[in-house]
């Protein structure tokens, strides 16, 4: 897909949280590519038995791309961590552009079965990792030319079927998305954007790989790539920030509203359109 602006995202600063794989990498490379300054604000250090990449794997692949990359420790339950990985990105980059609350956890398991430990990890990280960063990137945020927040949250459909499988997940998930509502409202004023983005389908990320284990190989293949979302993050990162704010967009609408008719991309071989897995929350 061209862009209307043939410079995109270059030399804007964005702060990625959970960059080292999956969706916020997709969406990093996809700036990369633009020539954009990535902050990979992520935990991971050494390698995960069962996930791939650290944030040193992904500095590597994102300057390949073609931009910059700051890759920083930060585990979003810390506050400290958080301020120290902000302070680090202005005193590098001289601002911040765009924050991406990525960073997410997910249990899809019934009451019973959630552990409050991990009910706890969930909160911790979808809700109030992403009130935090928000919190602490907004007054750089302010003295951006065009600044969004973008979160991974799912539209808010009250439904009792998005709650009653998986209780805990969708209480924390959905916290992200009332952080859209509320801030949305709050920085209207001041011209920065929040909006949010999710998945007309199942992403295949490898995180959601461990999640869907009981899931058979064939069905594990009934999904996206995560590029979809990082194109359709571009799109809504190009707009006017004062002009466009408070939406709960699905990828697949973004992208065919700008134009976008080859969805076969996103899929993997042999895998049919309605084959494909509907995501949650829709």
């Amino acid at each position: 897909m061209s862009d209307s602006n043939s410079d995109g995202l270059k030399g804007r600063t964005l702060f990625i949280t959970g960059a080292s794989r999956g969706i916020g990498l997709a969406i990093a490379l996809r700036a990369a590519r633009d020539g954009a300054n990535i902050v990979i604000a992520a935990k991971t250090t050494e390698p995960h038995p069962k996930l791939p990449g650290t944030i040193y794997t992904a500095a590597a692949q994102i300057q390949a791309a073609g931009g910059q990359a700051l890759p920083l420790t930060v585990d979003i339950r810390n506050d400290s961590q958080v301020a120290d990985a902000v302070e680090r990105t202005v005193k590098t980059y001289g601002g911040i552009d765009i924050l991406i609350n990525n960073a997410s956890a997910i249990s899809l398991s019934a009451t019973p079965e959630t552990d409050m430990k991990r009910f706890d990890l969930m909160h911790q990280i979808n809700t109030r990792g992403t009130f935090l960063c928000s919190k602490l990137c907004m007054p750089h945020l302010a003295r951006a030319p065009n600044p969004h927040i973008l979160m991974l949250a799912p539209p808010l459909h009250l439904e009792e079927r998005w709650f009653a499988p998986h209780l805990a997940y969708s209480l924390a998930k959905y916290g992200m998305s009332l952080c859209v509502l509320g801030l949305a409202g709050e920085l209207r004023s001041r011209g920065i954007a929040v909006n949010a983005l999710w998945p007309r389908t199942v992403i295949d990320t490898a995180a959601l790989q461990v999640a869907l284990s009981s899931f058979n190989s064939t069905q594990l293949r009934w999904v996206r790539k995560p590029q979809i979302l990082a194109d359709a993050a571009h799109v809504i990162l190009m707009r006017g920030s004062r002009e466009f704010t408070g939406n709960f967009c699905i990828d697949e609408d973004v992208l065919r509203a700008a134009g976008e008719t080859d969805f076969a991309q996103y899929r993997y071989d042999g895998v049919r359109e309605e084959d494909l897995l509907p995501d949650f929350f829709l």
